[in-house]
């Protein structure tokens, strides 16, 4: 059929199954939200929602791919467009999220001239390829329907991670014959690990006294949670889940531990099985094992698979694919008991070297430091009290944040989002709001310190205007917190742009016309918060704080303040 390249792109993208698009109007897109509109007015599937900045719309797009699975899009102008989405989509990169940026260029007959046009840059795709796992650029307007099928594609091959695909704007204005795609597949997951491997870390699993299972993101990336549970159950192995994978295995379960558990766990086990992480320290450094264990790694990336970890072996797979293998391939029997390994009366059921009681008091030692560590941890139990067990909470980066990273009992996989090693100050409130538009009959909480809110607050107009319910709870401190610790800690007080002047974030919502409420201790916020997540709109609290103390001894492996062993 003859379809303008505009009308090729919204078309393929909805037989990609892509129900939701995020951006930002401008000259380059008009066709394209042209075609946008029009397919609408014909019963179209997908819901334009248009943010009020570039990173504010890339960071619900990537929350939305997160949460859902299905393809998060954004669509921006070239030049400054596509360089406010690249915190959103270095995010996606670090947290594994299949989202797609489908860039607008400078007319294709005067790229690459260096003549000034509007929004032009001299090297758009360049800039795009260093953030993407994949990106390309359309010559011709019926190219458009295959490079948005190969992008789809791309995002779930392997490791999930962002992809780009840049057309021109005359591209988009100029018609052809054109033929859609078929849509790419519903999970291109990593080819299977080789039996023979599979059978070798199978058996050795089962010989282990005191396995651990160490899960990372990558879990909740290749929706494994069950596989990792069924697997951990299987061997009565703790599972310590990294600060990326909350919720991997569910809180509430006796094999589930924190980070926090890892000094306590992985020393003294005699074989450690690695899932879906990076295995590093903050410091860029393996995790510490005992000497003589024998540890083997699982992952999509094969750059997280070598130096500096040390490994037996080895499987570049989907974490789905090799937990569901490795469990099949479990052979009949009980675990050989190892000579430093306790006694067989002592032993926890089929004849692991865990015993209860010593699980029992690692899950017991980890809640003393986090519970040490005051006012953070009445905070953090507020929210929990509040958010119901499948609701999502959004974790910006704030004192209390910080804390709920290892803190916050997360009930169902996927529940807690994080930016990741990105670290990336003010995805938080867009970023709920993308996953509220994905899953808008679940409970979504922002929380937000006042600086990294200013960042991205004007989304408050995007939340009202399409009644997007997230309740987005602000810490005021009136500093860029972290900064002024270290300051303070590190370099004799000599405080420097770590002062801030933060609005009435209460009275700010209200302009925007969202309700807003300031309360003061954690049992006011559990009550206001409940009352939020039943309207039917955003709303914004705000709480007040003075200067808390630092989490990060405790998440770099120490003490908190006073806190003792």
């Amino acid at each position: 059929m003859e379809l303008s390249g505009a009308q090729a792109l919204v078309r393929q993208l909805e037989r990609e199954g892509v129900r939701h698009v995020f951006g930002v109007p401008g000259v380059q897109l008009d066709h394209v939200l042209d075609a946008l509109a029009r397919a609408g007015r014909d019963g179209g599937s997908i819901s334009y929602v248009a943010a009020r900045h570039e990173q504010g719309a890339a960071h619900m797009a990537e929350a939305y791919a997160r949460t859902t699975g299905r393809p998060g899009v954004c669509l921006v102008v070239p030049g400054p467009g596509v360089l406010n989405a690249l915190p959103a989509l270095a995010t996606g990169y670090a947290c594994s999220s299949p989202m797609l940026c489908v860039a607008a260029d400078i007319p294709s007959t005067l790229s690459g001239q260096g003549l000034g046009m509007l929004h032009e840059l001299p090297d758009q795709d360049g800039v795009l390829a260093s953030v993407t796992t994949w990106s390309a650029r359309a010559q011709a307007p019926q190219q458009i329907p295959e490079l948005v099928r190969r992008a789809v594609r791309q995002s779930r091959t392997g490791r999930p991670r962002p992809v780009a695909l840049t057309i021109p704007a005359d591209l988009l204005t100029a018609r052809a014959q054109t033929r859609l795609a078929d849509p790419a597949a519903a999970g291109d997951r990593s080819g299977r690990p080789a039996a023979e491997t599979v059978a070798d870390v199978a058996a050795m699993l089962r010989a282990a006294r005191r396995p651990v299972l160490y899960a990372g993101g990558g879990v909740l990336a290749s929706r494994a949670s069950a596989a990792l549970t069924a697997l951990a159950e299987e061997l009565s192995a703790p599972v310590v889940m990294s600060r990326n994978a909350g919720g991997a295995v569910p809180a509430h379960h006796p094999l589930a531990f924190t980070s926090l558990a890892a000094p306590r766990l992985l020393p003294s086990a005699d074989v450690v099985l690695v899932v879906g992480s990076r295995f590093l320290s903050p410091r860029g450094t393996a995790l510490p094992t005992a000497a003589g264990a024998r540890v083997a790694l699982v992952n999509a990336d094969p750059s997280d698979l070598g130096p500096p970890r040390r490994a037996e072996t080895t499987l570049l797979a989907d974490a789905r694919t090799a937990l569901e293998d490795l469990r099949d391939a479990l052979p009949e029997g009980e675990p050989v008991a190892s000579a430093t390994g306790p006694e067989p009366e002592t032993a926890h059921a089929k004849g692991s070297g865990w015993h209860p009681g010593e699980l029992a008091e690692v899950r017991a030692w980890c809640a003393r430091k986090v519970e040490s560590v005051e006012p953070q941890w009445s905070f953090v139990r507020a929210l929990r009290e509040a958010i119901p067990e499948d609701g999502f909470l959004v974790n910006e980066l704030t004192q209390v944040g910080y804390l709920a990273g290892v803190g916050y009992p997360v009930h169902q996989p996927g529940t807690l989002l994080t930016p990741g090693y990105q670290g990336t100050l003010g995805y938080g409130y867009p970023s709920a709001l993308g996953v509220k538009v994905g899953n808008p009959d679940r409970a979504v909480v922002s929380i937000n310190g006042d600086g990294g809110f200013s960042w991205n607050m004007q989304e408050l107009a995007t939340a009202r205007h399409y009644g997007i319910a997230v309740t987005a709870v602000v810490f005021n401190d009136n500093a860029y917190g972290n900064v002024r610790r270290i300051q303070a800690d590190e370099f004799q007080g000599r405080f420097i742009g770590s002062d801030l002047t933060s609005p009435d974030f209460v009275r700010l919502a209200e302009s925007f016309g969202v309700p807003g409420i300031r309360v003061e201790t954690p049992g006011r916020l559990t009550g206001a918060l409940k009352e939020s997540l039943g309207e039917p709109g955003p709303s914004l609290i705000e709480v007040p704080v003075g200067e808390m103390p630092s989490v990060w001894p405790l998440l770099l492996g120490g003490t908190p303040g006073s806190v003792r062993d």
